[in-house]
């Protein structure tokens, strides 16, 4: 949950340095080594055979030279667990002990507001593992029947949490106060209501699921009416609570994250069991909303875990983002998916709808026809403009003239809204054989719809703001491999240059002269000619521009000299986020000779060749200047004293060497 303001920066700094990237990295991959101080895996980003993940503990970096994937401990958060910037510090920071202080309008102000956090997700913790034992008592039975007659066993109960709120007053109230959370904390966690004479549990005789957020913590839990004398709802939800926003909320998110980020598609059902029914299908990709419509925020969680922007869908083409709803096929579902629409301009993801013909829902499906039923109603999706047209055109009577005048104004700004103007004109073809009407007044129909509400989300209906840049703003930076993302908004960074040559062997004599100067700065400034040479180094030593950009960075953070502790982080603010994930590759390549004892000498070496290459270019140079100066001209003269001078200079390197 981000707050408002803007984190310290030093604290910021205290997260990098105190969360251990091999442990954080380790927890979602197996790493293993590869030569000195470097790990390596398989990457979590895109599907490979073999490893190319590559972490650097020391420099506090990890890699990918598969997909092209890097950036520090905060960054592999970010896009693991589709968090925005300052929710990926606080998630590190509460693991790592570092008490965040706020700046700029807002902050948490003390421990005491970062500690009400850990208490209210502790009292979850043990809220959930009291309702999961409750679940195998007698009492209980009504739950573990209403699962199997849906379809799930005990295994299935088990995956996804299921638990149990018996009946009575105080059963959790009770076991939260044994476990030492005070009357504030049970009020503040949501777990309990305030009546007259004190507090009482929320839950009870009840079926419940944990609710999770992405990063796998409990935040809050649905419980589903099973006794006939329960006059509540049929569905009771946590309330508003600092740690649960329904708004922000999808349920399985943090089982399904692994799918979506892989398959770039997200399914959106409409319950607890029918996300059950499609992970248990598998269909792993299925999430819920919990008591609240899919909404703007919900949309933005989904768009970080695929990648949903605008130079990711240049890249992958048809291949995009997919956004599935599923509705019922009645008037509910039919609102809910206009409803939806008015959201679809808020994606750059190819949006659609699944709809049983009978109307069932995804547990319905899979109890009676089995978990290949589920697989086949995902795949008779139809796009979500498609449906919206047809149930537009539904609530006219096409019979007549009017009736289909009346339902082409209702359907020519739907089509207007397409976001791909290639398939427009289709789709106004395919509207015109709906009404049964001359494809060119159709088409003139949905052009001037679009000329008087460009930007209408459904008819007579404004689209919603903050939509996303459309995917022709901006091309994608790299010919192989994704685009980086600026570690502060989340967002996928505008880079214009195409990626060095590796094969180029003056890009591999600069890159590993970068790589020694972010990996090994402290070997360097102990060895007094490797620093000197570095010195000597210009930003015109380097002819891979990209190159000679992070140069300029090493030395705007100070040079191996003056190295902060955080270095290659403060190489990356230098240089920016166009640049990051250079900087992040160039600093977890493994290098060919790592041996800490000799990694002076060695790094001496490799600077000393860059230098080599840059006093014979200058050299060259020099000559030119001569010839076209003209022999015995005081500019040949000029050149060529210093053609002399420089030609000492190298072979005192080569002698060195």
């Amino acid at each position: 949950m981000r707050v408002a303001g803007t984190i310290n920066r030093d604290d910021i700094a205290a997260v990098r340095e105190r969360a251990p990237i091999e442990d954080i990295v380790g927890q979602h991959v197996s790493l293993k080594s590869a030569g000195v101080g470097s790990l390596k895996g398989l990457c979590p980003f895109h599907d490979e055979r073999s490893p190319s993940f590559h972490v650097r503990p020391a420099a506090g970096r990890w890699h990918c030279f598969g997909c092209g994937e890097g950036g520090d401990v905060i960054e592999f958060v970010m896009r693991m667990d589709g968090l925005p910037f300052a929710e990926a510090v606080e998630y590190l920071a509460e693991r790592a002990g570092v008490t965040l202080r706020y700046e700029a309008g807002g902050r948490r102000g003390s421990e005491s507001g970062a500690n009400m956090r850990r208490r209210l997700l502790e009292a979850h913790r043990v809220a959930n593992d009291f309702f999961r034992a409750q679940l195998a008592s007698p009492e209980a039975r009504i739950a573990r029947d209403f699962l199997r007659e849906r379809g799930f066993d005990r295994e299935a109960a088990e995956m996804f949490g299921c638990g149990y709120a018996p009946q009575g007053w105080s059963h959790l109230t009770d076991h939260l106060r044994k476990n030492g959370f005070t009357e504030p904390e049970l009020k503040a966690s949501g777990l309990v209501s305030e009546g007259q004479r004190g507090v009482y549990d929320r839950f009870r005789g009840r079926l419940v699921w944990p609710i999770r957020e992405v990063t796998g913590d409990v935040i809050g839990f649905g419980a589903r009416r099973l006794h006939d004398d329960d006059q509540g709802p049929k569905y009771l939800n946590t309330p508003e609570t600092q740690i649960y926003k329904k708004s922000h909320v999808l349920y399985g998110i943090d089982l399904a994250k692994g799918s979506i980020r892989s398959e770039r598609t997200t399914v959106v059902v409409e319950g607890y069991t029918d996300v059950m029914a499609c992970h248990l299908a598998g269909v792993t990709n299925a999430v819920a909303t919990c008591g609240t419509a899919f909404g703007e925020d919900h949309v933005k969680v989904v768009r970080r875990l695929m990648g949903d922007t605008g130079q990711t869908q240049l890249k992958v083409g048809a291949h995009g983002a997919k956004v599935v709803f599923t509705f019922d096929g009645d008037e509910a579902g039919q609102n809910a998916a206009l409803k939806s629409f008015a959201l679809d301009q808020q994606f750059l993801a190819q949006t659609f709808v699944a709809v049983d013909p009978e109307g069932m829902d995804p547990c319905d499906i899979r109890q009676r026809d089995g978990d290949d039923a589920v697989k086949r109603l995902m795949e008779r999706r139809v796009p979500l403009f498609e449906f919206v047209i047809k149930a537009s055109l539904a609530s006219h009577d096409l019979e007549t003239p009017e009736g289909r005048v009346a339902a082409l104004r209702t359907a020519a700004p739907i089509v207007a809204q397409i976001r791909d103007r290639a398939i427009r004109p289709e789709y106004a073809r395919r509207l015109a054989g709906w009404l049964g009407m001359e494809p060119a007044d159709v088409l003139r129909a949905v052009s001037q719809a679009g000329q008087r509400g460009s930007g209408a989300s459904s008819p007579g209906r404004p689209a919603p703001g903050g939509g996303a840049p459309g995917p022709s703003q901006a091309p994608p930076p790299y010919d192989d491999g994704p685009p980086p993302m600026d570690p502060e908004t989340g967002q996928i960074a505008t880079v214009t240059v195409a990626r060095p040559n590796p094969r180029d062997p003056v890009v591999r004599a600069e890159a590993l002269s970068l790589g020694v100067l972010l990996q090994a700065q402290r070997a360097i400034a102990e060895d007094a000619q490797a620093l000197g040479i570095y010195r000597e180094l210009a930003r015109d030593s380097y002819v891979t521009p990209q190159y000679a950009q992070v140069f300029d960075a090493v030395a705007a953070a100070g040079g191996p000299s003056e190295a902060p502790a955080d270095w290659v982080g403060a190489v990356v603010e230098q240089a920016g986020p166009d640049l990051a994930p250079l900087v992040s590759q160039l600093a977890v390549t493994p290098l060919p000779h790592d041996k800490p004892a000799e990694s002076g000498v060695y790094a001496r070496s490799v600077l000393a060749r860059l230098l080599d290459n840059a006093l014979t270019r200058k050299i060259a140079d020099l000559r030119g200047r001569m010839q076209r100066a003209g022999a015995g001209s005081e500019v040949a003269q000029e050149a060529f004293a210093e053609m002399i001078r420089i030609e000492a200079r190298r072979r005192e390197l080569r002698e060195n060497a």
